[in-house]
This record gives structure tokens, sequence and C-alpha cells, in this order.
């Protein structure tokens, strides 16, 4: 009798250890692409793996089917508390997991942002050294009475609003990118702040021999939105547009209702190469020749390339997106904003 106690207990603790270690080796495998559900079998394998061995020595034992099924209802009885314990297992590990992921994301981000912020400030103090340099020789030729003074003054004047232009873009793409911006929401009609953003760059399509038309098919486009924000997002790519528009040419803009409340600003800048869409609005990003046609009198002083940043930066600040494709002679962007 002892010999066959024996020989059961050593059945039951192969049979247990085959199963277990069969288990392991799947819940193993199953971790490496599903780790929640490894989590939730993890459990079902120690009880399988009990529950096999003592079978085995109940059989070897030579009890009755009556013992023996007993004995399985009673291990077979334990098997949803191992999957309950695996279901906590798994959603622990689920918690785990998507929190990593977060943080992951958090720190990428942080760090695209801060290489941004690092790369935007390089551009602007690169930029700067144009007009800065340009002021200085201006006033040095002021002081020696070098050239006409008027003219000079204006072209001082000229340099000058250039670079509070370009500061300005500056703090307002830092202030859109800060954790603490604050949004004053109400509900806007975009169709009178595109209308305000046309009055204003009129003169400099005016300037450039450049037309701008709309259309408003007489429904109203309300969206949720900083109107502050929302009308220098609408100016930068109306004036982005004129400017990138050769003389004798049209910018379009509309503003409706298409999902979303939406704003399409649509020029004849002759297109941009589809590997350069995507870059448009970086920070910095200038593009090619393309897209900056010369002019009569010159080339169009151009800024930190922050505008079309910042429209994405307003836009995503709301909830919302930018974007740009190649559309007939040249390009359509679209501001998208939620609807009120």
């Amino acid at each position: 009798m002892n010999e066959v106690m024996i020989e059961g207990v050593i059945l039951s603790a192969g049979v247990a250890a085959l199963v277990g270690a069969a288990g392991t080796f799947g819940v193993f495998a199953l971790a490496r692409r599903r780790a929640a559900v490894a989590a939730v079998l993890a459990p079902l394998v120690v009880v399988l793996a009990v529950a096999a061995g003592v079978y085995a020595s109940v059989r070897a034992m030579f009890l009755s089917d009556k013992d023996s099924a007993t004995v399985l209802l009673l291990l077979a009885a334990t098997v949803p508390v191992a999957l309950a314990v695996g279901l906590v297992l798994a959603v622990r590990v689920w918690r785990m997991a998507a929190t990593a992921a977060a943080a992951q994301a958090e720190h990428g981000r942080d760090l695209e942002i801060e290489a941004g912020r690092r790369e935007m400030v390089a551009w602007v103090s690169h930029d700067l050294r144009t007009p800065l340099a340009a002021v200085r020789v201006l006033a040095e030729a002021l002081e020696d009475g070098v050239g006409d003074r008027a003219g000079t003054v204006r072209r001082i004047q000229a340099e000058n609003h250039r670079m509070s232009g370009m500061v300005d873009d500056l703090l307002a793409l830092s202030r859109l990118q800060s954790p603490a911006l604050v949004l004053r929401r109400q509900p806007v009609d975009l169709r009178d702040l595109v209308s305000d953003a046309v009055a204003a760059t009129r003169p400099l399509a005016d300037a450039r021999g450049v037309r701008i038309t709309g259309s408003d098919d007489g429904e109203a486009a309300v969206a949720s939105v900083d109107a502050s924000e929302t009308s220098r997002a609408i100016g930068n790519l109306l004036v982005n547009a004129v400017r990138h528009t050769p003389s004798g040419g049209t910018v379009t803009v509309t503003a409706r209702i298409a999902g979303s409340a939406v704003v399409a600003v649509h020029d004849e800048c002759g297109g941009i190469p589809e590997a350069e869409l995507e870059r448009v609005f970086d920070a910095g990003w200038r593009g090619t020749r393309a897209r900056t046609p010369e002019r009569e009198d010159g080339p169009e002083p151009g800024g930190a390339g922050l505008g079309l940043a910042i429209v994405r930066g307003v836009a995503e600040a709301h909830g919302g997106s930018a974007t740009i494709r190649n559309a007939g002679r040249g390009c359509v962007a679209e501001l998208r904003l939620p609807l009120a």
C-alpha cells in the first residue's frame, strides 16, 4: 500500500509539473502580445496544474469513480476564483501599461516641444540679425548725413516694424504652447472674423496687385472660439496667401459649416511639393521658391516663419485642426474649429 501511495505522489507531482510547465510557457508566450490576457490565464494555469496532479494521484490510488468525481468537482469550483483573480491582475496590468504609455507619450511630447522651441528661438535669433544690421547701417548713414534723411527714417521704421512683428509672433506662439493658456470661448460667427481679416489684409493685397474675394451662402458659421486668437489665425492665413500669390492673382476666403466650422483660404501660389506639405505649419518653414514668387521690386521681406505655426497652435488649442492641400493653381488652407 505504501508503494502505491509513493507511486501516486510521484505521478501526481510529475503530472502537475508537466501541466504547470506547459501552461507557464504558454502564458509567457502570450504575454509578449497580450499581457492582460496572460494575466487572466496565469492563476488558471496554477489551478489546472494542481487539478491534473490530484486527478493523476486519485486514479493511481484506485479510488472509486464517485470519489474521483467529488475531487474533480471540488477542484472545478476553484476555477471561477482563479479567473476572478486573473481579471483583477489583468486590470492592474492594463492600468500600469496605460499609465506607462501615457507617461512615455507625454515625455516624448515634452521633448518634441522643447526641441521645437529651441529651434524656433534659433530661427528667430537668426532672422532678427538682418533687420538689426539694417537699422545699424541706416543709423550710421543718418549720423553721417549720407543719403535721403526722410527715406532713411522710413526704412528704419520699416525694419523696426518688421522686428516687432517677429517678436509678437514669437510671443504668440509661446503663449499658445503654454499649459497655462486659457481661451475666452464664446459663440462667434466666423463670417464676421473673416470680414474683419479681409479688411485688415486688403492694403497689403492692393499693394501687391492681388484681389481678395469671398463667398457667403447666407448660412451662419458659428463656432465656440476665442475671437481674438481666431482672428489672428485667419489673418495669418490671408496674409500668407496674399504674399505668395503673384500680382494679378486672386485669393478666395470662405466660412462654412462642414461637420465643423471651417475657414478656407484658396490662393494661387503655384502649389507646394507634396513632400513639403506636412511641413508647412512647422515653425520657421518657408518652403521652396515655387511658393515665394519674385516681385518686380524684389522679393517680399520674410518674417520669422511663424505665421502658419500660430494658425496650427490656435486650431489645436481649440480642439480643431489646420490643414493645407494643393488645388487648382495654388493651395487651399483650412482652419477647422468646433461648433458652438
